[in-house]
């Protein structure tokens, strides 16, 4: 999956070794400004905050993290079910709480849930996206580079989207066929086939891509440049 969890506060070893046995990316903070500090100097696709922290510290940096990241959903983590403070977690922002003593798979399915509501909702609001002389218009399907209209099938467009939206996270093959073509099997070379083509129309130098990357093992990556605008 390789997706990016940032951890604020003490997190049970059960649920930090779930995490990781599941390959996702797990960066802890022991307390709120450590965490809001990291959390500046790098992405993340998921933060995950202890609601015991000192002096209602995991409320308080809940309701910053949603102002600062708005997209970014965040797991609050109660030490046991508790209706009054779940209902504060959501009021400042949380998108959804749960107990270490919930079973590993339910705390597994919520964070994935998390995960896919996001990419999905990041890929629809993705209107005019520029990069390196190519200028994509999702809404129209429409792809330009140096001011020449490309032809660019459906299901490449939707693959680029989906890229573009995780831009900066190494995206599994499994991700993808999952949620762009719908497959359950990882078995196909489409997805390295409709990169290529992308890569052939987009890319200055197909054969040393800077934008569209393959990550060996990992997945593929829409490599963040210098020179790129974003308008929804």
């Amino acid at each position: 999956m390789s997706y990016q969890i940032l951890i604020a506060g003490v997190c049970p070893d059960a649920v930090t070794r779930l995490l990781a046995e599941n390959e996702y990316r797990v960066t802890s903070a022991g307390g709120a400004d450590a965490a809001s500090t990291i959390a500046v100097r790098h992405p993340f696709d998921l933060f995950i905050i202890d609601s015991t922290l000192p002096s209602g510290e995991g409320f308080h940096l809940c309701r910053e993290f949603r102002r600062q990241h708005r997209d970014t959903p965040i797991l609050v983590m109660t030490p046991r079910y508790d209706a009054a403070a779940n209902i504060l977690a959501l009021k400042m922002g949380a998108d959804d709480c749960v107990a270490p003593c919930f079973d590993s798979r339910e705390i597994l399915a919520r964070i994935s849930a998390l995960l896919r509501r996001t990419a999905r909702c990041r890929a629809v609001s993705l209107s005019v996206f520029e990069f390196g002389g190519v200028s994509v218009d999702f809404a129209r399907g429409i792809v330009r580079r140096s001011g020449q209209t490309l032809p660019v099938p459906r299901k490449e467009l939707e693959l680029l989207r989906y890229l573009v939206a995780r831009r900066g996270t190494v995206v599994s093959r499994r991700e993808l066929l999952c949620e762009v073509w719908g497959y359950q099997t990882t078995a196909t070379r489409t997805i390295d086939v409709h990169l290529a083509c992308l890569r052939q129309k987009l890319e200055s130098d197909p054969k040393a891509p800077q934008y569209l990357l393959t990550v060996r093992g990992e997945g593929y990556l829409f490599r963040i440049g210098v020179n790129q605008s974003l308008h929804t």
